[in-house]
């Protein structure tokens, strides 16, 4: 019997990780597809593989294999380092990318400041209205941000914003997802240690800088990789708001090498790499705390 449970556990566990191993290959290869076309000539990116073109020659019908196919498609015949060149050469990228870091960051740190300060609100405070307020919060979040452009359009051109990097950052500082998160992680800070702070002749922002944010902090790694992808990545909101070359952010400046009459993949797969980098370290340095965040961020009252 114990054997049995054994094996049947044994085949459990392996079918699991071949599973995950299925999806990881899976979400891998278009990544690695496009750092290979990075390093391609723009002629060669679409072009047949070489294990087809050489098979198809030697039999009309033939067909080579998927993994041999794959790793053609993997592999540049003639690697070339023009793409990277030419992206900061004859487009400016590097204008792009810091107009990104710049949003992105700035977005970042202002939804932290008012989601921690609104969730440490709805957690610990007592106030009229609290619970209507934050049901009409939490609706707020199954309202479709297209149905907002238009209301949001206007309300720009009347502060006359247009063009602004105000514009992208300003409207959505405190988000309705980020002041929930952070409220249901304030909720496990003990009031006993709030009221010690106050004891102490800890003022109330006092209370909230230095003894609940120490506490959120792993909260507040997520949100902040949750916003940062999101402003990184934004691209509808800027290309309705921006108007000039010099405050375009990266994903509306990779946009524009694929037009009607010239299209550049290669200096795309290239730009489009290199704007991954951010968010993988950012990533990297607070993955601790975006997985805290993810697994203990929910709790009931």
């Amino acid at each position: 019997m114990r054997a049995t449970v054994l094996r049947s556990s044994r085949v459990g566990l392996f079918l699991a990780y071949a599973i995950l191993s299925a999806g990881t290959i899976a979400a891998l290869l278009p990544q690695l597809w496009m750092v290979a076309c990075s390093f391609k000539p723009g002629s060669e990116i679409f072009s047949p593989p070489r294990s087809v073109v050489e098979a198809r020659r030697r039999d009309p019908n033939a067909h080579p294999g998927l993994i041999r196919v794959t790793a053609d498609l993997l592999t540049p015949r003639e690697p070339t380092t023009s793409n990277y060149r030419r992206l900061f050469t004859e487009v400016p990228f590097g204008q792009f990318f810091v107009n990104s870091l710049f949003v992105a960051t700035g977005s970042t740190l202002l939804t932290l400041f008012f989601c921690t300060l609104g969730g440490y609100a709805f957690a610990k405070y007592q106030f009229p209205g609290k619970g209507p307020l934050f049901a009409i919060l939490l609706g707020s979040m199954m309202i479709p941000f297209q149905v907002l452009l238009v209301p949001l359009f206007a309300l720009i051109g009347a502060l006359n914003w247009f063009d602004t990097y105000a514009a992208i950052m300003v409207p959505f500082s405190a988000s309705a997802f980020g002041v929930f998160l952070l409220r249901q992680y304030t909720l496990t800070v003990p009031d006993q240690l709030l009221d010690a702070a106050r004891i102490d002749g800890c003022t109330e922002f006092g209370i909230y800088w230095n003894v609940v944010l120490p506490v959120v902090r792993p909260a507040v790694g997520a949100l902040a990789i949750f916003t940062f992808m999101n402003d990184w990545n934004n691209y509808l909101w800027p290309l309705i708001v921006l108007r000039s070359n010099e405050t375009y952010t990266l994903p509306l400046g990779l946009a524009g090498l694929v037009g009607v009459y010239s299209q550049e993949y290669g200096m795309l797969m290239a730009g489009s790499l290199l704007s991954t980098l951010p968010i993988i370290l950012l990533f990297l340095w607070m993955q601790r705390e975006f997985v805290s965040g993810i697994t203990l961020g929910a709790v009931k009252e």
